[in-house]
């Protein structure tokens, strides 16, 4: 895998390749839950995203669905340009709304508002295209790492559910009656029409807005299988925390559009779609102990008391299905943990005061009274100041930007220094610290540190849920 400096100099080269010209501007995008990495690129007609992904075989399968899906007409990003021996490609930008940025995001359940329930009904127009059209000339051989959703993905993600999760949260269970319940649970599922494309990750975080339209991404994980899935992804996404009766009333509009594809026994339809509500929970909870308890990434540990309600649900309505009695008791003892109720409580929010300064004047003072936290000297790094170019710039111009990021010493510093912090904010995060303070010096604190401090503060605002207060002590004295 390439280092982070490696990864812009691959995106860049591939950009001038595409374009002419060199980038004004290249910045990471928040990290995913992948190895793959995403940058926007700034440019004089606009920006593109920059994507890396070591996993050749999975973009191999983007790359495919998407030019597969453009000749449908179906709403995902245009391909620029691509790189598939370097693992990189060039996409068009959609912006930064997503979905999931428009909803309340409130602990408790409230109703949506028209605006974002007329979005959830141009997505449900759409999806049973992907799901229907396109997979009727879609080569399925592409898909990695299964061409379809069989026993053995499932077996999978049970399997992921239950050494990262039901393990590691203490939750305990007899092997041989949860593998006998996972057998009768998957011959239930495979039992559901499975000729269709699933997108596998159907959240609202891959669902963009752009000019007001739905627009589709972070589909590298689909293949065939039911079509239940997805609107059981969509619909009882966790952190999305949609009402019950809005669910219900999507869940109807949803079958009355698929319905204007192909026929529909809705009797039988709804029965399998509460199974795959729970396979998909499941999956996700998987997800949320691996990240969360073996990575020890909090931030994926706040999405459990969700997907805990939506299983309270599940239960409450009588939706898991009777041959998997014994999954139903693993069920109640996810609900009724002690070790798991902690996660129920709300963060008390953690502020991350960050500073640039001159070594000249002195470090700058901690005013909440904790001490502690991080000074980081940028001395060491090539000196835009030194030039008479950027002599009357800072760290937060174009100019000096382009400088610094063109140099793999500022690169590497970057990213060690913001990873050494990001350990910090999830260990604060999860013992319910409130404050954390950062620095970053250099001679004249202009250029260098300048530019450190906004790269930690973009990087820590993308990622957690924190409150970032960015200070520069010497703003007031520069040109």
């Amino acid at each position: 895998m390439h280092t982070h400096s490696q990864q812009q100099e691959l995106i860049r080269q591939l950009f001038k390749q595409w374009s002419g010209e060199s980038s004004l501007e290249i910045s990471s995008l928040p990290p995913s839950g992948s190895d793959r990495k995403y940058f926007r690129i700034q440019y004089s007609k606009g920006s593109v995203i920059g994507a890396y992904n070591p996993i050749k075989e999975e973009n191999t399968t983007f790359l495919s669905l998407t030019k597969h899906f453009r000749s449908l007409g179906l709403p995902v990003p245009e391909i620029l340009a691509e790189d598939t021996s370097n693992y990189v490609y060039l996409l068009e930008d959609l912006g930064d709304t997503t979905l999931f940025s428009l909803l309340p995001h409130q602990r408790e359940q409230v109703c949506f508002g028209k605006e974002v329930m007329e979005y959830y009904r141009k997505i449900l127009d759409i999806l049973p295209l992907f799901q229907i059209k396109a997979a009727k000339d879609l080569d399925f051989s592409v898909c990695f790492p299964r061409h379809a959703f069989d026993r053995n993905s499932m077996m999978w993600d049970l399997n992921y559910f239950k050494y990262y999760f039901l393990k590691l949260a203490g939750i305990m269970y007899d092997e041989q009656k949860l593998e006998d319940d996972f057998q009768a649970f998957c011959d239930y599922l495979l039992d559901a029409d499975d000729q269709y494309f699933l997108y596998r990750d159907f959240q609202s975080r891959n669902i963009m807005i752009c000019n007001g339209e739905p627009l589709f991404i972070d589909y590298q994980g689909g293949r065939k299988g039911a079509l239940q899935y997805d609107i059981a992804s969509l619909l009882f996404d966790a952190k999305a925390n949609l009402h019950p009766l809005q669910r219900e009333e999507l869940l109807d509009y949803y079958i009355q559009s698929l319905q204007k594809q192909v026929p529909v026994e809705e009797e039988s339809f709804r029965a399998h779609f509460y199974g795959f509500v729970l396979i998909r929970i499941m999956q996700a909870m998987g997800a949320y102990g691996f990240r969360g308890f073996y990575e020890k990434k909090p931030l994926f540990l706040q999405s459990i008391p969700y997907a805990k309600r939506n299983m309270l649900w599940l239960l409450e309505n009588d939706k898991i299905p009777a041959t998997t009695p014994y999954l139903k008791q693993i069920v109640e003892k996810i609900i009724n943990s002690p070790r798991l109720k902690q996660y129920d409580k709300p963060s008390t929010g953690l502020k991350v005061s960050i500073r640039s300064f001159s070594y000249k004047k002195g470090f700058p003072v901690d005013e909440s009274g904790n001490g502690g936290g991080f000074v980081f000297d940028c001395r060491s790094l090539p000196n835009p100041g030194r030039e008479t170019a950027y002599k009357k710039l800072t760290g937060k111009d174009a100019e000096v930007v382009e400088y610094l990021e063109k140099e793999p010493a500022v690169a590497d510093f970057v990213e060690s220094t913001a990873a050494i912090v990001e350990k910090s904010v999830e260990t604060y995060m999860d013992r319910g610290f409130i404050h954390l303070m950062v620095c970053y010096g250099c001679t004249g604190g202009q250029h260098r540190s300048v530019y450190s401090a906004e790269r930690l503060a973009e990087r820590l605002a993308l990622k957690f849920d924190v409150t970032i207060d960015l200070q520069h002590a010497e703003e007031l004295s520069w040109p």
